[in-house]
């Protein structure tokens, strides 16, 4: 089973984590933009940003 489940999660990284350049750019663009909120709770800017960092290593970039 450990190999099916692998074999599927592989599978769905090629599918939907585009490395592409215009996947890339934007991620970077939405760092270098990236700012709090007014209002923004602390803990939901911290996790926000931390999705952005993961996104950003699952491009490789």
């Amino acid at each position: 089973m450990e190999k099916t489940l692998f074999a599927l999660w592989k599978r769905l990284e090629t599918l939907y984590v585009t490395k592409s350049l215009d996947s890339c750019l934007v991620l970077k663009q939405r760092l270098f933009t990236f700012c709090v909120n007014e209002g923004e709770l602390l803990r939901d800017h911290i996790s926000q940003f931390i999705t952005l960092l993961n996104d950003l290593k699952n491009v490789e970039v």
